[in-house]
Formats: structure tokens, sequence, C-alpha cells
């Protein structure tokens, strides 16, 4: 069984990478932003990157689901990525939250949690710091930063209110 290695880049994402039979490691680098970036490294040298290619969140999915998906890309949609003390999550609206086509000031997480929704993603783009008049949308995934704790609760907010 390949064993496969995790490491979080702080500021970057996380790494997963393993030895490959014939001398070579092989890894995915998930960037932050969701960009993909699957690597091989050189023979002889494992720090040293022989190829890479980058790919878009989409084109990794379909590349995953060429390669019969895996238990990394279920681990990683679920992950709270953990930097000095600070966590972040995304977090897929539930279609029963109480605060569907609500504005996201009617949460009140910040005073709440102590965690903020930095993002909200939606149709395949990127809302960066919403404004309290934001109106959430049953399709958005909102990104959560803030403690463990923090974050576990406005999980927990944003589901049942």
């Amino acid at each position: 069984m390949v064993q496969v290695e995790e490491t979080k880049l702080p500021g970057v994402g996380v790494r997963h990478d393993f030895q490959g039979k014939y001398g070579k490691r092989v890894g995915v680098l998930t960037h932050r932003d969701g960009r993909r970036e699957i690597y091989v490294t050189r023979g002889d040298d494992p720090d040293a990157c022989a190829e890479s290619i980058t790919l878009s969140e989409e084109e990794a999915e379909a590349v995953s689901d060429l390669l019969g998906g895996s238990t990394i890309t279920r681990r990683l949609s679920a992950m709270v990525q953990e930097v000095e003390g600070l966590a972040f999550d995304w977090v897929p609206l539930a279609p029963t939250s109480p605060f569907l086509n609500r504005p996201l000031g009617e949460t009140h997480l910040r005073s709440r949690t102590g965690a903020s929704i930095v993002a909200i993603l939606r149709g395949g783009g990127a809302i960066a710091a919403p404004e309290p008049s934001f109106v959430l949308r049953a399709s958005d995934t909102v990104v959560i930063l803030g403690t463990s704790e923090g974050v576990r609760a406005a999980e927990h907010i944003l589901a049942e209110g």
C-alpha cells in the first residue's frame, strides 16, 4: 500500500506526496485558492521538481474522476487547516440554513463566535470580504476564519441558527 504523506504549508496550502515505485516522489500541492499542482521530483534529488502541471479546481476534479477518486480528495474537502492558532474551513451553506436569502450581517457570527466569513464561493468565483448586506444563497460556500472553536461554532450557527 502506498504511504501518502501530508504536509501543511502555512500561507500556501497542503502538500500530499508519496515515494513512487521507480524512485521518484509524486505529489499534489493544493493551494488555498483551490489550484492544484501535480509534480514529480527527479530521481537523483527528491527536492528537485522534474515536472509539474497546474490544474484549475475543475480540471483537478476531472483528473480525480479519471483516476477513480481518492480518500485524499474527500479528506481535503472536509479538512479544517490550522495555521499558527488560526483555522479556516470551506462550508457549503446547508439547504436548511435559517440564513438562506438573508443578509450575511444577520448571522452576527463575528460577535457570537469570534470567527469571520472572509469569502463566499459562488458560481465558480469568489467574493472576498463580503459586506454585511451580502445576501446568502443556497449554492454558496462560505470561507470561515477564526480559532478552531470559533469556526466550529460558526458552522453550527449557519446550519441551525
